[in-house]
């Protein structure tokens, strides 16, 4: 099994990064952020329906946090061709950055968990490694929007389906190279470290597409040092 960074926590470095916008050409850096405080949230790709409700949330209280002084980035793993088709119909005033190897997600140590052979006499360790029993039996509605808690992948097609998103090729690949990521949300301050931090999921995979609140964001904005 690989072994993954821990989850970086407040205090911590911010590690930097060079990354393409999906939202309009060119890349982003750390180094073109910082100076100022910005949230900062690791997603899965776009055939995740949970993760683009919450770009959605983001860019909603973008001009809050905004207001605030910081700045919000969302990293998803979906190649950059991809993701600049999907929002040019769907614009987000949120910097919206790829990263379909998950590069920035390790180096900020969000989880994404393996799954353990059948048959093996490891001890799971969510949400670093997992049965594949464990995860089948998991039962989520995270937004309400299900009719009954539903296994993950299932909810996923559900909502793929209301929201009329079709998978294609690209989606299908990152879906299979990275279904198990998991999503991690960070604010970082004006001086490049980690102010707080909040992981997708790390109680079990009951927790998968629970994400922080739009107010637990602005809280923790808030309560950053001027």
């Amino acid at each position: 099994m690989e072994d993954q960074k821990r989850p970086l926590q407040p205090g911590e470095t911010a590690p930097a990064f060079a990354l393409a916008t999906a939202n309009f050409d060119g890349t982003v850096s750390f180094a073109d952020l910082s100076g100022r405080p910005f949230v900062i949230g690791f997603f899965r790709g776009l055939h995740c329906p949970f993760c683009r409700r919450q770009v959605e949330q983001l860019a909603g209280i973008q001009p809050t946090l905004r207001a605030a002084g910081v700045e919000t980035v969302a990293v998803i793993n979906t190649p950059v061709e991809r993701a600049r088709l999907y929002f040019r119909h769907r614009p987000t005033p949120v910097t919206l950055l790829c990263d379909p190897d998950c590069h920035t997600h390790r180096a900020y140590g969000v989880p994404h968990a393996e799954f353990l052979p059948d048959g093996s006499s490891k001890q799971p360790e969510w949400p670093y490694s997992a049965t594949m029993a464990q995860f089948q039996a998991a039962r989520i509605n995270p937004t309400g929007e299900l009719p009954e808690l539903l296994q993950p992948m299932e909810a996923n097609t559900i909502l793929n389906a209301k929201d009329h998103f079709e998978l294609d090729e690209a989606d299908m690949a990152i879906l299979a190279n990275h279904a198990t990521q998991l999503v991690g949300h960070f604010l970082v301050n004006a001086n490049g470290t980690i102010a707080w931090s909040q992981i997708e999921a790390l109680d079990g995979p009951d927790g998968l597409g629970i994400f922080p609140t739009a107010a637990e964001i602005i809280a923790a904005a808030g309560s950053l040092e001027r």
